[in-house]
Order: C-alpha cells, then structure tokens, then sequence
C-alpha cells in the first residue's frame, strides 16, 4: 500500500470511528481495519507529525483541520463510488472494496464528473 494511500485509510477510519464512538483511540483503529496495535502505532506517530491528528494524554485520537479535510475527501469518495458501482449492478461487497482503491487514486477532475451525473 502506497504511504499516501495508507495515511488516507488511517485519517478515514478515524473519521468513521468517531461518528460512532466517544472518543477514538488506536485499539479502535486497529480493530477497524484489521491491523496490529504495533502497526497503528507507528502510523499515528506520522500522522502526529504530519499534524494531521492530535493525540490526547490518555491516547485518545482527533483530526486537525487538515486531517479532516483528507478524511472527508476520501469517505465522499469512497460512499460516493461505492454506491454509483451498486446502482451499476455490482456486488455491494466487491463494490465497497472496489470504491477503496479507486477513492485513492482518481483524479478530483474525474470524481466531480461521476459526482455530477450520479447526481443527475
């Protein structure tokens, strides 16, 4: 997985678990996407320093503005791409999986495109 890629899974999950949770903390993060806590741990340590989250005293995690902003864009991308590819008649299982590689890499130009006529 690309670093980039993978910083943007992280700041999503995070964003997903606290629409849901309290407070978010690394345990919850592994837990979603299927990681060690070792692992998670070395990624909240660079996305500390990319300043894109803040870490509590107590371990509790939260997006800075500049976290949000990719979060956001990315789970747009990923909701939005997932349920065109259901309309479109594929499984909602392959769809989800599909939509989390594609929400990485395609450019804004073409996801406002699909954004405008999925809208339509």
């Amino acid at each position: 997985m690309h670093s980039n890629e993978s910083a943007e899974n992280y700041l999503e999950a995070i964003l997903v678990l606290s629409q849901t949770l309290p407070v978010v903390r690394s345990v919850d993060v592994a837990e979603k996407l299927s990681f060690r806590k070792s692992s998670v741990s070395v990624a909240m340590k660079n996305l500390r320093e990319k300043k894109q989250i803040t870490m509590s005293p107590e371990g509790y995690i939260q997006l800075t503005a500049s976290g949000r902003a990719i979060a956001e864009m990315i789970y747009e991308r990923h909701r939005l791409i997932s349920s065109w590819l259901k309309n479109l008649g594929v499984d909602e299982k392959v769809a989800a999986e599909d939509a989390c590689r594609i929400e990485h890499v395609i450019s804004k130009e073409s996801f406002e495109a699909i954004k405008r006529n999925v809208l339509l």
